[in-house]
């Protein structure tokens, strides 16, 4: 009997130890190394449709949704509006900044607060075109920084309600006009998600999430009509009424800002 030399052995092992491996990828996988890596893998699938139902699919669990923080800036009619607001189904709370006043809203239920500093009712109580005067100064002094009622017959109560109300501040805002095209894909706020365009960006731009429910998580509105974040999607907060000492009785009809 002939012995084979070490060497021999090792490289005839090494042979046939790759001729198996070889074996195995093509009976497994056909395709072997050639294939792709799939994109969808691991997420919600929602990359896979067209951007039409994305956004169908994305407007659906906003909408199912118990509760949401929106944040960023809105133009509207001429104005520019800055929010800080939590949402839900029960009313909402958060900040508002318009024409460089900000103030706090609270809604529960029906009933509406408002709170601001003596600076934002100086200006309200100041008559058109005039500055303010020491009357206005005294009377600002004492609702400063306190909540205010808003009654539900005044003017202002539509209008600031409405960005509290999240069915209100949503449906009319993540709806894209125009040819629905779906874009790249990315991480928003650290969430894997994809962007779906309405007339290439013109008609706004709108980051959906790939990762659990296919919620909106960026939106940039069409016609520079401001950007916004929705973040804390389906994380519950607890609203309550301002208790006596923390309210005040403005008296009179609230100014619309």
């Amino acid at each position: 009997m002939t012995a084979i030399p070490l060497a021999r052995r090792t490289r005839k092992a090494a042979v046939v130890s790759a001729l198996c491996a070889g074996l195995v990828v093509g009976i497994t996988g056909l395709t072997g190394c050639s294939s792709e890596e799939d994109p969808d893998a691991g997420t919600n699938g929602v990359g896979k449709l067209s951007a039409t139902k994305i956004q169908s699919k994305s407007a659906a669990a906003a909408d199912a949704a118990t509760a949401v923080r929106l944040s960023g800036t809105v133009v509207s009619k001429g104005h520019t509006y800055k929010l800080d607001m939590r949402l839900k189904g029960e009313g909402g709370e958060g900040s508002v900044t318009s024409k460089g006043d900000t103030f706090k809203l609270l809604r529960v239920g029906k009933q509406l607060y408002l709170m601001a500093d003596s600076g934002f009712w100086t200006h309200a109580n100041a008559k058109d075109g005039e500055k303010p005067g020491k009357a206005d100064d005294e009377a600002a002094a004492k609702l400063d920084g306190k909540y205010v009622k808003v009654p539900q017959e005044d003017a202002a109560y539509k209008q600031l309600s409405g960005f509290t109300d999240k069915d209100v501040l949503l449906s009319g805002m993540l709806t894209l006009h125009g040819k629905l095209e779906t874009g790249e894909r990315g991480r928003t706020g650290g969430i894997p998600s994809i962007k779906i365009t309405g007339d290439k960006g013109a008609g706004g731009t709108l980051d959906v999430s790939l990762q659990g429910k296919p919620y909106p998580l960026s939106l940039q509105r069409g016609g520079d009509g401001g950007t916004l974040r929705l973040t804390d999607w389906g994380k519950d907060f607890t609203l309550s009424e301002p208790s006596k000492d923390e309210m005040v009785d403005y008296g009179e009809q609230l100014p619309t800002s």
